[in-house]
C-alpha cells in the first residue's frame, strides 16, 4: 500500500516479481492505444495494474489468470488533475473527490484554511491520513494568510505550525498567497515561510489579480511559482514570459477559459508545457458536468491540440508539483489512476481507475464506501448556546457595502434612516450584520446590491465560521436565526414570517452532508429563490464567503470591523456585545 508517496521495500520487490510472471496483476488493460507523455504520442500496449500501481505497459500479457478488459477501440488516458480545488465551498472535500472522480477527475490538491478553522493541527493531520485511504489521490497546500482580518491570526498563523504543515507529506504546495502586498511591504516572516516551502521544494501559488510586470517580477524574485489569475491571453503571456508556471481558470464566477484559450492561439501560442487548468472551487451547480473533464474540452473545442489539453490536466500538474514519478501519465510505477474514452476528443471517460479500484465500469458508477468519519473529528451540528436579540439588531454606521458584481464591493454613504424595524422595498439595499461564532462581538451596516426586499438570510456558511445576516426586515432576521440554530447551521431564507428556503450544513455549519447530487438541486434552489428576490449576479454563494475576503477590493466587513481594503484601516470596529 502506498505510504506517503512511497510503497515499502518488499512491495517494490513483489512488483517486480509480477513482471517476472511469478504473481498475476489484478488487472489488464488489454490492446490499450494510450497517450505517452514522454513522447507526446498514442501507442498501443497491454497495461498490468497490480493493486493501485501500474507495473507494466507493453507488448506482453500475463500467463496467469486475471481480469482483463480489451480496450481495443478506445483510448486510454491519465486521470485528470485538479491543482487548485477550494473543497469546503457548500460541499465537503470527501464528497468533492468522488464526485470529481466519476467524471475522471482522479487527483485533486485543495486549499488547507478549512482545516485551521475547524481542527487544531494535531486532528487536521490525522484527517488528512484518513482522506489517504480515499480511492481518489488527496493533496493539500498550506496557506500563508487567512485572506481576512482576524482576531487570532497569530493562534493559526505562526512559523512553529507553518514548519509543520510544510514538513508534511500530503501538502505540497506553500500558498495561496494573497497576503502578497505584505510581503511587498516587507514582510520577512511570510518571506522566511516562503523559502522554507521552496526548500522542501515545494511549488508557491501566487494570487495576483491585475498585477503588473514590475509586481510580477519582484514577487517572481521572491519565490511565487505560478499564478491562476489571469484574466486574459496577454495576462498569461506576461506571466509565461517571466517563468510563472499558469493555471487557466474556468470557475463559477471567473469562467474565463475559452476566452482566454481564444486569445492564446490567436496570439499563436504553440507551447502549452507550463499551463495548466483550474475550476478554482467552483460551487456545486458548477460541478453538474464534471470538473477538469469539462475543461479539456473546453480546450479541444478552442483549438488546442488534443494531447495538449490532456496533457495540461494530468502530466503539466504533476510537473508542477513534482509528483511525474507518482502521476501524470501511463508508465510503469505510477499510481493506477487512469480514464477509458471512447474517442480521443471525447473526454467524458466510460472508464474510470482510481488507485486501481473501479470508479466507474462500462459506464457504470460503482458505489464507494465512506472513508471519513465526521464524528471522530467533532464535526457535527452547531450547537449554539447563546441567542440573538433584537438588541444586536441596532444600525448606525454611516457608511455601507455596495455590490459592484458577485465579489467586488465598494462603500458608499448610507442615506436611509436604517434605525427602523423594516427597509423600504423601493431602496436597494439591506441590514448587514456579521456576528461571531462564539457570541462575543458584532459588526452592523447595510448592504446595497444583494437584495431588492428580502426579509431576512442567514448564513453559518462565511470565510471564518461566523455567522452572516443580509435582510429588509428584523423580525424576519430573528426567525432565520432560530431555524438556524435549528438546523444546526446552514443557509435559511425567511420572508414575511415564512422560511421559503433551506439548505443544512450539518458539518460544522460550513459543510453539507449529503451527496453532490442532493446539493446542487438545493443550490440551484436557493440561487433561484435569491433571484426571484432581486439578487441581481451570479453566484450568491460566493458573496455571502467573500464579504469578509481581505484579498478583494474595496471594502469589506470583518472581524475587527469594516474594513478599507487599501488602506488596511478600520473605519468602524466590530462592538462587543
Amino acid at each position: 500500500m502506498l505510504e506517503n508517496r512511497y510503497w515499502r521495500n518488499y512491495e517494490l520487490r513483489k512488483h517486480v516479481k509480477v513482471v517476472e510472471g511469478k504473481f498475476a496483476p489484478t488487472l489488464v488493460l488489454k490492446n490499450a492505444t494510450y497517450l505517452n507523455m514522454y513522447v507526446n504520442q498514442w501507442l498501443t500496449a497491454n497495461i498490468w495494474v497490480y493493486n493501485e500501481r501500474i507495473i507494466y505497459v507493453g507488448d506482453k500479457l500475463p500467463d496467469q489468470s486475471t481480469e482483463i478488459i480489451d480496450c481495443k477501440g478506445k483510448f486510454v488516458v491519465p486521470g485528470y488533475m485538479e491543482p487548485h480545488a477550494h473543497p469546503f465551498q457548500l460541499y465537503n472535500p470527501e464528497v468533492l473527490a468522488t464526485h470529481a472522480a466519476k467524471f475522471g477527475t482522479t487527483t485533486l490538491v485543495n486549499d488547507n484554511l478549512s482545516w485551521l478553522f475547524l481542527l487544531d493541527k494535531k486532528k487536521a493531520f490525522s484527517i488528512m491520513s484518513d482522506f489517504n485511504k480515499l480511492p481518489i489521490s488527496m493533496f493539500w497546500w498550506s496557506r500563508f494568510d487567512p485572506q481576512t482580518a482576524l482576531l487570532n491570526e497569530e493562534s493559526l498563523f505562526n512559523t512553529e505550525d507553518m514548519l509543520d504543515w510544510l514538513a508534511h507529506p500530503s501538502v505540497i504546495q506553500g500558498g495561496e498567497l494573497t497576503g502578497w502586498p505584505s510581503l511587498l511591504n516587507g514582510d520577512d516572516r511570510l518571506l522566511y515561510w516562503m523559502q522554507e516551502a521552496k526548500r522542501k521544494g515545494k511549488p508557491i501559488e501566487g494570487h495576483l489579480p491585475g498585477a503588473s510586470e514590475i509586481t510580477l517580477t519582484k514577487l517572481k524574485l521572491l519565490g511565487v511559482s505560478a499564478d491562476h489569475e489571469s484574466i486574459s491571453g496577454e495576462d498569461v503571456l506576461k506571466r509565461l514570459r517571466l517563468g510563472y508556471q499558469v493555471g487557466l481558470r474556468y470557475s463559477s464566477i471567473r469562467p474565463d477559459l475559452p476566452k482566454v484559450l481564444e486569445e492564446l492561439l490567436e496570439a499563436g501560442l504553440t507551447n502549452f508545457d507550463q499551463l495548466t487548468m483550474t475550476t478554482d472551487g467552483g460551487t456545486p451547480g458548477f460541478y453538474e458536468n464534471g470538473l477538469m473533464n469539462v475543461c479539456i474540452d473546453i480546450a479541444i473545442q478552442k483549438g488546442v491540440p488534443i494531447e495538449e489539453a490532456y496533457r495540461m490536466a494530468s502530466f503539466n500538474v504533476a510537473k508542477h508539483f513534482h509528483l511525474d514519478e507518482l502521476l501524470g501519465c501511463i508508465a510503469p510505477g505510477r499510481i493506477a489512476n487512469i480514464n477509458i474514452l471512447q474517442r480521443k476528443d471525447n473526454p467524458h471517460p466510460e472508464g474510470v481507475l482510481a488507485k486501481g479500484k473501479w470508479i466507474v465500469k462500462n459506464g457504470n458508477v460503482q458505489e464507494l464506501p465512506s472513508y471519513i468519519s465526521w464524528e471522530k473529528y467533532h464535526i457535527k451540528p452547531l450547537q449554539v448556546n447563546w441567542d440573538l436579540g433584537i438588541n444586536d439588531l441596532q444600525f448606525s454606521t454611516p457608511i455601507g457595502l455596495d455590490m459592484v458584481n458577485d465579489v467586488i464591493i465598494k462603500p458608499y454613504a448610507i442615506q436611509t434612516d436604517i434605525t427602523v424595524e423594516k427597509l423600504p422595498e423601493e431602496r436597494d439595499e439591506a441590514f448587514l450584520l456579521l456576528l461571531d461564532r462564539n457570541g462575543e462581538w458584532r459588526v452592523n451596516t447595510t448592504i446595497r446590491g444583494f437584495t431588492k426586499n428580502l426579509g431576512a438570510l442567514a448564513s453559518s456558511f462565511s470565510q471564518t465560521g461566523d455567522f452572516i445576516f443580509v435582510g429588509k426586515n428584523k423580525q424576519d432576521i430573528l426567525l432565520a436565526w432560530k431555524r438556524l440554530k435549528e438546523l444546526g447551521g446552514g443557509i435559511v431564507l425567511v420572508h414575511e414570517g415564512e422560511i421559503i428556503s433551506e439548505l443544512p450544513l450539518r458539518l460544522a455549519g460550513k459543510m453539507f452532508a449529503g451527496s453532490m447530487d442532493e446539493l446542487i438541486v438545493k443550490e440551484q434552489e436557493l440561487r433561484g429563490k435569491l433571484q426571484e428576490f432581486g439578487y441581481q449576479f451570479n453566484d450568491p454563494v460566493y458573496s455571502i464567503l467573500f464579504l469578509s475576503s481581505t484579498h478583494l477590493p474595496y471594502i469589506r466587513i470583518t472581524q475587527e470591523g469594516i474594513m478599507d481594503i487599501k488602506k488596511r484601516d478600520v473605519l468602524f470596529p466590530a462592538t462587543m456585545r
